[in-house]
């Protein structure tokens, strides 16, 4: 499975803020944002945060927003350019409203839905758990994050994954959790289910799904 390799602080300091990216860690004074809160690189201090061409100390381009846009929620969501162009096309092909439907995509996958259950801090570490196979989904073992989930799809710890003692653990930590209105949950079975596909309200109201859909619309 191809995954991200760079310090994920360096990619909210890409972006000019933070993308809790690392759990409880970015809501603490450790956080690396707190204390460089520049882009990376060696003219971090100087250029603007968005960095690259058409991206300098000036006003940003239309296509410097774009990108810069679309590169959010890609580490948002932990999704590689191709994959991310995937459900573009996908969400593209269907009969509503593009850049709506991409992030509903998003918001679908298995480790996603997972991390809004309150069952993992992060999205990392819910894509991490989902891999080693500690879920099932309607009642099957499945360890693919990027599984996408539909109204009605059943998740659940695995019988076996219970006695682990971060599951153990869990129902406190995740009771303390808010899981979205478009899931339901039942912390005490440590499951869940898709009730139906979030509303633009539910989702990250700081993505820009306009100027995505800007950005491969003109390629």
């Amino acid at each position: 499975m191809a995954k991200t390799l760079s310090p994920v602080c360096k990619l909210c300091r890409r972006e000019g803020e933070k993308l809790f990216l690392k759990g409880e860690r970015c809501y603490t004074p450790k956080c690396s944002f707190e204390k460089r809160s520049f882009a990376p690189g060696q003219h971090g201090r100087t250029a603007g945060r968005g960095g690259g061409k058409g991206m300098g100390t000036g006003r940003a381009s239309d296509f410097a927003r774009q990108l810069r846009a679309k590169q959010k929620a890609r580490r948002i969501y932990g999704v590689l350019e191709r994959q991310f162009r995937r459900y573009y096309d996908t969400a593209k092909s269907g009969t509503s409203l593009t850049g709506l439907t991409l992030l509903q995509i998003l918001e679908s996958r298995l480790d996603n839905v997972v991390y809004r259950l309150g069952f993992a801090s992060s999205r990392s570490q819910a894509r991490l758990l989902v891999t080693h196979g500690h879920f099932t989904v309607n009642g099957r073992r499945s360890d693919v994050p990027s599984m996408i989930l539909y109204a009605g799809d059943q998740v659940q710890v695995r019988d076996g994954s219970n006695k682990l003692t971060y599951f153990k653990e869990l129902g406190d930590i995740a009771e303390k959790r808010n899981a979205p209105s478009w899931l339901s949950r039942d912390v005490k079975q440590m499951s869940g289910a898709v009730a139906r596909m979030p509303e633009r309200a539910e989702i990250d109201g700081s993505l820009d799904e306009q100027l995505i859909v800007e950005y491969y619309s003109r390629r």
